[in-house]
This record gives structure tokens, sequence and C-alpha cells, in this order.
């Protein structure tokens, strides 16, 4: 997750390529058979090779950081990484057993020209599983229809951040509209148009120039506020920046009323049906190897780093700051238990409440969402396993 991030309009707008593309796109990832961990050929108690691809392909949003951490998990000692792909590849694993399949975990972002991920995912018919966010899959329903099967996140970590020695009084994001602040963001940033229309920004103190360096809100020296995520900027700018150097302040968009379920795990809704065999036996996997990450994220962590640092692409992403988003994400609640105690569910009344906030957003845009789209299209639980939670 990342802010270079595009709106909902881009996603649509890529459909008709989407569809262009994916009648030609190739199936290497799934062909073959999957290629045994080093360890040993033995299949453990979880067999996803009758059932599933032989590589499991997940598309995220964008570069290795340590919010993958739980799909990076599915990965053991003999992971490869494709510099030139960017991609991380090898025997998917449940509980140290091999599934008797591969997985490679694609980058996002940079890596797929900034596509957004529905449309990745009808462009490439070998992706079986993305990162989508709620309102991306609302805007991209009625033509890259998908659907959310495990939720990553039970509170998105988008963020809006600002100079505490500047801005003193300010504890929301609210606070921030009632003074004369520039708010610097991602043009085509839904929560945006919704923080305005709820009158917690002003229209008239918006800047939809940030392109995502530090430079802009550093040389206004704090008299900007701008968007970020909780798990990434608050850390850089105090302790990458130099020119910076010192904490924010920031309130999170989903405590001001924007319950969105960012980067769900993700399948094209046909799938839902066409993959059900698959699905019911693989979500789990992803479940614990999730819970199992916030226990011991060392090693998933290494991974992703040095991932980062083979695609060599621009982005930096040390291992402190790894270690530090990790830790953010537990005790800033980002990542948690659903309302009914699982790990990875949806609550539908919280999913059409965002159809609710979100669709007179995109009408407004002129986005065409698909007609009597319910939140049982967007979000399932179905293939979770209830037992499974964080402690």
């Amino acid at each position: 997750m990342s802010p270079y991030r595009r709106g909902p309009a881009a996603i649509v707008t890529l459909a008709a390529a989407a569809f262009a593309l994916s009648a030609c796109a190739g199936a290497g990832s799934a062909a073959g058979p999957a290629a045994p961990p080093s360890s040993g050929a033995e299949i453990g108690s979880v067999d996803l090779s009758s059932v599933c691809p032989s590589t499991v392909v997940i598309q995220t949003d964008w570069n290795p950081q340590a919010e993958q951490g739980g799909l990076f998990n599915l990965l053991g000692a003999d992971a490869k990484i494709d510099a030139s792909r960017k991609s991380v590849s090898g025997p998917l694993m449940s509980k140290g057993e091999w599934t008797g399949v591969n997985v490679e975990i694609r980058a996002g972002g940079p890596a797929i020209g900034f596509q957004g991920v529905p449309s990745q995912m009808y462009t490439d018919p070998d992706i079986l599983l993305g990162w989508v966010n709620t309102d991306d899959a609302i805007s991209a329903s009625d033509a890259l229809p998908t659907t959310a099967v495990m939720s990553t996140f039970e509170k998105a970590p988008w963020a809006i951040m600002w100079d505490p020695q500047t801005y003193p009084d300010a504890r929301t994001i609210a606070d921030i509209g009632r003074t004369s602040a520039t708010v610097r963001y991602f043009d085509g940033t839904t929560y945006m148009d919704y923080l305005v229309g709820s009158g917690q920004l002003r229209a008239d103190q918006l800047d939809g120039s940030y392109d995502g360096t530090p430079a802009g809100f550093v040389a206004a020296d704090g008299k900007d506020a701008q968007q970020g995520f909780a798990t990434v900027e608050p850390w850089v700018y105090e302790n990458a920046i130099a020119e910076w150097g010192r904490p924010l302040s920031y309130q999170l968009v989903a405590d001001t009323g924007y319950p969105i379920y960012a980067v769900a795990l993700s399948v094209r809704t046909e799938d839902v049906t066409a993959k059900k065999d698959c699905l019911e036996k693989l979500v789990p996997v992803v479940q614990q190897a999730s819970v199992d990450y916030f226990a011991d994220p060392a090693a998933a962590n290494d991974l992703l780093v040095r991932a980062v640092e083979a695609y060599d692409n621009g982005w930096v992403y040390p291992a402190a700051e790894a270690e530090n988003s990790t830790k953010q994400q537990r005790e800033l609640g980002l990542v948690a238990n659903g309302a009914d105690g699982v790990y990875g569910s949806f609550d539908a009344d919280r999913v059409a409440k965002v159809q609710q906030i979100v669709s007179p957003i995109l009408a407004d845009k002129g986005v065409e969402v698909k007609q009597g789209l319910t939140p049982e299209d967007l979000a399932t639980n179905q293939f979770l396993d209830a037992g499974i939670s964080l402690p």
C-alpha cells in the first residue's frame, strides 16, 4: 500500500484495454507442475494441487512492504526474487508444509504502469487474487467486477498528517479544515471528495498536485497538511528525511466516517463460483499465514526488504521501516479481527455504508456503477475459516 495510488476514474478508463489484452494474455504462470521445496517433495496436511493453479498468482498494488507481510509469509526458504519481473515466487507453504503448488507475488504501482489492480486482474487471467479497495471495487463494478474474499486491514491506514508545531491545537482532520493550511493530495483520491462533502475539509484548501515526494511538504515548513499512510510517512519523515526530522500528527481517514476495507484480497467476481474449490482451501491458508506473520514477522520482512533492493526502481524500504510498519499495523488497530472475531472477515452493513458514501461521489465524476450492486457482490466471508483469529 502506498501513497502512489490512482483514482477510480483511472481504473475504469483502462477497462477497454484490459478486456482487449485478456484474450491474448499468456497462461505461463499457471502452466506445468509445481516445483517442490528443496527440503522435500512431500505435500503436507493442506493439498492444493488438485484444485488450484500450479502457481497461485497474487497481484499487489505497490512495491513490497510490510503491509504485504502476510502474503510473503506464504513463502519459505526456497523463495526466488525475479528483479526483471518484479515478483517473488516459490513453493506455497502452510505452517511450514508444502501445499503442492507455488505462489507468485507480483509488485504493483510502477511495475504495472500504475494500472489499477482490477484492470490488471482482467488483463492477465493468470492472476487469481488481487489487492482491491472497496471504493475501487465499487467504481470498477460495471466493467471489471471483483469480489473480496479476505480483509487485509480492519482499518485503512490512510491519513491526513500535519506539523504539530505549526498547528498545536489540531487533533483531527476537521481541525485542519478550520485552519488556513493547504492540504496536499493525489488528485482523484475518493476519500478527499468525502472529506470535503462531509464538511471536514474545504475545497478551497485542497491542492491535488502531490506526487508522493516530500519536497513540497518540507519546503512549506509545516504550513501544509498532506495525505499519507499511518504506517509509512510518520516514521519516514521523522527518521529518514533529514530536512524534516521531527514528529508528525495525523488522523486516520477511517476515523472520520469512511469505513473502507483497504486492499482486500479479491478475485474476479465470476471466480467466486469458478474457483470455489480452490478458494475454499486456499483462503484459510492465507488467513493463517497472515496471523502467523504478526507472531513472527522477521523472515517475511527480510524477504520483502531484499526484494525491494533487487527491484531497484527508486523505492527505498529499509529494514527499520518494515519493522516499524509491522508494529504500527497492530498498535493502531489497523490489522485486527473483524466484528465477529474472525481474522479477515467483512461486515455487510459496513460495505453497504461505503456504497452509500461512494456511489454519489462516483456519479458526480461520471463513473458508471453496476446496477443493483449489493454488499454481497463486493465481499464474501464464505471461504474464511471462522476458527482463525489474531490473539
